[in-house]
């Protein structure tokens, strides 16, 4: 046994700490054990299920007999089909389902698929703080160095381009950019993504741009790949987590030009060995509802908005009515020393658990983000206790 605790973890665990919430996530399931009951706030994990037309589609494929083998590493030609059309009619955006779509088991693979296909040791990546934490992460595994851009509200959560190109950006191959932006909810525009493909442009920089909230609570969706040349300089990634329920399906994809989704497949096809097909099926299926699906969905988390409006107003929180994505973002009062200390005021007092702005990056200390992945009886019930 001691030997092999003298067996040392690789270096590029090194400052790579555990996920927020898998360590937070056993501390409620503690407290659930105590009698707790604590209602969870903080993850975006869809509470709703799919349309029932993709179950069912994936329950008569999964009894096929001849669906169960190994599949294609760039997916199932359906699937990319799908995704295309998808992107056509919502995006406005022309993509070749053969060589510009890459099918992912989840887009959250896809940042480390990225990070290591196009890392070298010592290469810079601009993050954005407040941020994914999976960003930084991804770029310290494949051992890369994390530059935090830092956005604000006074800017609405726009990165600084005047004062990054200020900066000696020579050593910078990446920039991870997220609109709608998470934990934010900052909406994404036109004018927004011509800047920042401009700025990619002039500083010869991949944007991954991180879309997987453009339908929620949104009428308007974007891609970034709208805008003219951008495929020279933008991979997308998307998902169908958060607009079609999906989560633990995980189904998600990688748009760019070609040369871009050949270079993260010779990764990728290292790294898997295709998704199951029923389950891509199913996904091609939730690609081709109408704009009826979004409109009811929608309807569900606008209620559940107004509800969290309402906790945060008991706890004399400031924020914007008009975020989208899955989330509330507010700035908490100046009486409470920072978002950490009223997520723990909350959690221990009331028994209700939202999550801290500080784990998004420091620029995030002074707010806290509540999902709108909870029920309306469930949102009512922690209003009353925090009363």
């Amino acid at each position: 046994m001691e030997i092999f605790n003298m067996i040392p973890i690789a270096d590029r665990l090194q400052g790579v700490g555990e996920y927020y919430f898998s360590g937070k996530l056993r501390e409620i399931d503690a407290l659930n054990r105590e009698g707790k009951q604590i209602i969870n706030l903080g993850i975006g994990s869809p509470d709703m299920p799919p349309h029932p037309d993709v179950i069912t589609a994936l329950q008569q494929n999964a009894a096929l007999p001849n669906v169960h083998g190994y599949q294609s590493y760039k997916g199932a030609l359906v699937l990319r089909k799908a995704i295309a059309d998808w992107y056509k009619v919502w995006y406005q955006v022309d993509l070749d389902s053969e060589t510009e779509i890459l099918p992912l088991i989840g887009s959250k693979e896809g940042l480390m698929h990225i990070c290591m296909t196009y890392l070298n040791p010592g290469d810079e990546v601009l993050v954005p703080n407040p941020g994914y934490p999976t960003y930084s992460s991804a770029v310290t595994l494949a051992g890369g160095i994390c530059r935090n851009y830092e956005m604000k509200e006074q800017t609405n959560w726009a990165p600084d381009f005047n004062a990054l190109a200020q900066e000696d950006l020579s050593k910078v191959k990446l920039m991870f950019v997220n609109y709608p932006h998470m934990p934010t909810g900052q909406n994404g525009h036109l004018a927004l993504f011509e800047k920042m493909v401009a700025f990619a442009h002039r500083h010869q920089i991949l944007i991954v741009h991180d879309n997987p909230y453009s339908f929620i609570l949104n009428e308007h969706p974007v891609s970034m790949l709208q805008v003219n040349g951008a495929k020279d300089v933008v991979i997308e990634l998307n998902s169908l987590s958060k607009s079609h329920n999906m989560a633990g399906w995980r189904v998600g994809m990688l748009c760019g030009r070609k040369e871009r989704i050949d270079e993260v497949l010779r990764f990728k096809s290292n790294m898997d060995s295709g998704m199951f097909l029923p389950l891509q099926l199913a996904a091609a299926k939730a690609l081709s509802l109408g704009k009826d699906w979004f409109i009811e969905l929608n309807k569900v988390y606008a209620r559940r908005r107004e509800k969290v409006f309402e906790l945060l107003d008991l706890l004399k929180c400031i924020y914007q009515t008009n975020q989208v994505g899955l989330f509330v973002w507010a700035s908490v009062p100046n009486t409470i020393q920072d978002g950490f200390a009223m997520s723990d005021s909350v959690l221990y007092n009331a028994g209700v658990f939202i999550t801290p702005g500080g784990i998004f990056g420091t620029a995030g200390n002074q707010y806290v983000r509540i999902s709108l992945c909870a029920t309306e009886e469930k949102l009512m019930e922690a209003i009353h206790r925090i009363k």
